[in-house]
């Protein structure tokens, strides 16, 4: 039977995803310096990691990366790179030594990251820069700390003018707009997966109470719903509740994990690196992290690639550039779902900003 979480079980969702970064970040265990003299990008998460992909693979000299999450973490191994955890800014300035430059992605203002990189030599670089209207306000209110962080940057890439404008009211210099460099990723599945035999209805990226929101207003009949969860310490706990939602409801149910396929009426894709393959043979979906205030949205751009039907909510305040790209994404609250999916148009990307500008502003890059 599906409970609901005790105040402990909320707190495991953290301890599980910090589980490996915790003991890095705030007492180096495992966790010695780069090696010198590199190229040293930093970003936070999965999704940050994986847009810096371009970049890396471009550098004319040895790279490395650091990030703050266990699925960042897992996600850089794929480059074939030196990767750390980020030291807690007590320790950077023990651990930080000489780079050729600094990269560091989006929001991620660390202080002491930018002021001890640069002192040890380091050109720095924020890229892919934004300011969403959730967090202005508190970035003004902060706009003297902000102020001393951008003494310390070399050059600003924004997302957009809106956000270029924000970055030089906060004292960022030499700015430039170069849009969401997420859209440079190369997007290709990694598998072939069948086709379900009905439409295949998929919420994509959902977060904590998004499932529960979203199962509620749609239809189920002569469909196939997937549920693809943003974090895999949710799996267990969104499995339970798929499971006694479908016994409920007298629907089918099982795990991704347990049977590659859509021949069920409810299934919990509960296996990472899975979302692109499915996106390739979904018909519909609604893309979460957008539906609960907070999140900010995702990227839109790989169920556009397939020229899904795509729904969205309306919190997207993370990734309007992105947005922007699409054509035909429908927006909607969640109680208006039954009708907004009547009726959708196949998205499609109907521009990518040219990524040989970026390139053309990095000097450490072919």
């Amino acid at each position: 039977m599906y409970v609901a979480a005790s105040p402990i079980l909320l707190i495991l969702p953290f301890f599980s995803k910090y589980k490996n970064s915790i003991p890095a970040r705030f007492f180096l265990y495992k966790n010695p310096p780069f090696a010198p003299k590199g190229v040293w990008f930093h970003a936070c998460s999965l999704g940050e990691v994986k847009a810096l992909a371009p970049l890396i693979e471009r550098t004319d000299v040895k790279s490395r990366i650091s990030v703050i999450t266990n699925t960042g973490f897992e996600a850089a191994k794929s480059f074939g790179v030196q990767r750390r955890y980020l030291p807690f800014e007590i320790f950077l300035p023990f651990w930080i030594n000489e780079q050729k430059a600094l990269v560091v992605m989006e929001a991620e203002l660390w202080y002491m990251l930018f002021f001890i990189a640069k002192r040890r030599g380091a050109q720095t670089y924020l890229i892919n820069a934004r300011i969403s209207d959730r967090s202005y306000k508190r970035y003004l209110r902060f706009g003297w700390f902000y102020k001393k962080v951008f003494e310390n940057i070399d050059k600003v890439f924004a997302q957009s003018q809106k956000d270029a404008k924000r970055l030089e009211e906060l004292g960022a210099k030499n700015v430039k707009v170069m849009g969401n460099i997420k859209a440079y990723q190369k997007i290709s599945v990694t598998k072939k997966i069948s086709a379900a035999q009905k439409e295949l209805l998929v919420l994509a990226s959902t977060h904590e109470g998004e499932e529960e929101l979203i199962l509620e207003n749609i239809d189920f009949k002569d469909r196939v719903i997937a549920v693809v969860p943003r974090h895999p310490q949710r799996f267990e706990k969104v499995g339970g509740y798929l499971s006694d939602f479908a016994k409920k409801n007298s629907l089918s149910f099982h795990k991704f994990s347990e049977r590659e396929d859509f021949n069920d009426d409810i299934i919990l894709v509960d296996k990472m690196g899975e979302l692109v393959n499915i996106y390739a043979v979904s018909d519909i979906v609604l893309l979460g992290g957008s539906f609960v205030k907070g999140i900010g949205g995702h990227n839109p751009l790989e169920p556009a690639f397939f020229n899904c039907k795509l729904i969205s909510g309306r919190y997207v305040f993370n990734q309007e550039a992105l947005f922007s790209l699409v054509d035909n994404v429908r927006f909607c609250d969640v109680k208006d779902l039954k009708n907004e999916i009547k009726n959708l148009e196949p998205t499609k990307i109907n521009s990518k900003p040219d990524m040989r500008k970026l390139m053309s502003e990095l000097s450490f890059v072919v």
